[in-house]
């Protein structure tokens, strides 16, 4: 018997969020919804590019285990070679292929540090889903999650996301800041509200922070990175949302959805950090990916005397 009530009904509305014209413009990208985007072409690529066979069934199931090594100056030789892991936008109950596929590279590599970064499920129906895969992924050290728009969506709000993800021995996060003791140093993971769906607030998150060695930035869509100040403590941002377009056509481009701003996927300076910004798990609306390959990425911080960035 579930004992995690909804906060509130499901809801199709997306509220934006600052208004005005602080929003990044998502001309030419947001316009058309993910949902309609790939209904049309699914349709239409499937007989051009040989869509159907391939897209729906070995592509929508294999997860890419992407490395990166992330360069932090003066970082303290106790954080130096600390991996951390990002997952995000699994889509539960859906894509069991992928699901199973990325714990396995989980339990392979073991890391000490996983981050959940949204759109981990897509329903309030499918709580006991995610506690199940949030308790198998969890890092040897800590594990944190934050909020996406699908949760918030599907009547899973910030208290029901806390509860379960509680239940799972893992950490939410939401405008709030963890600090991880490592050995002698310490870590501190900010973990944001999710900006198409919610009010991510970077000075709340960030209002009781004593003292880190290196700070980790978690949020979902990834249009907020670029209003996160320069000279914010940041060693590395990550987001997710996007899906890396998902189905990628030739010739067409890629799909940004509402709240991507102007990342797709992969790496990008920001005024505040590296940031990158994962393909994600799973898939939403039509199970299938085409030139866009799922991914769990994989990061490992290394000490450099020179400015931060990304290898």
């Amino acid at each position: 018997m579930r004992i995690i009530q909804p906060e509130m009904k499901a809801s199709t509305h997306s509220p934006r969020w600052p208004p005005g014209p602080m929003i990044p413009s998502d001309a030419g990208h947001g316009r058309v919804s993910r949902r309609h985007f790939l209904a049309a072409t699914a349709a239409a690529g499937a007989a051009g590019v040989g869509l159907s066979g391939w897209a729906f069934g070995p592509a929508a199931t294999t997860v890419e285990l992407t490395r990166h090594e992330v360069l932090v100056p003066g970082l303290v030789t106790g954080l130096d070679g600390l991996r951390i892991a990002q997952v995000t936008d699994v889509h539960l109950p859906a894509n069991a292929g992928a699901v199973r596929n990325a714990l396995a590279l989980l339990d392979a590599e073991r890391p000490e540090i996983v981050i959940l970064t949204g759109d981990i499920v897509e329903s309030y129906h499918a709580l006991d889903d995610l506690i199940a895969f949030a308790r198998r992924a969890r890092g040897t050290v800590g594990t944190y999650a934050v909020m996406g728009n699908w949760e918030r969506f599907g009547g899973v709000g910030p208290v029901t996301a806390r509860k379960a993800y509680e239940a799972a021995g893992v950490q939410f996060l939401c405008n709030e800041t963890a600090q991880l003791q490592v050995g002698s140093a310490r870590i501190g993971i900010v973990g944001l509200d999710d900006y198409v769906s919610g009010r991510p607030d970077a000075a709340a998150a960030m209002a009781r922070v004593d003292h880190a060695d290196a700070m980790i930035w978690a949020l979902h869509a990834p249009a907020y990175a670029d209003f996160i100040p320069a000279g914010t403590p940041a060693s590395l941002l990550l987001g997710g949302h996007t899906h890396g377009g998902q189905i990628r056509l030739p010739l067409l481009p890629a799909l940004r959805p509402s709240g991507s701003g102007r990342f797709l996927e992969g790496w990008y300076d920001t005024p505040s950090a590296p940031f990158y910004v994962s393909r994600g798990v799973g898939t939403a609306t039509l199970h299938a990916r085409f030139r866009c390959p799922a991914e769990l990425p994989l990061f490992t911080l290394r000490r450099t005397e020179k400015g931060p960035g990304a290898q």
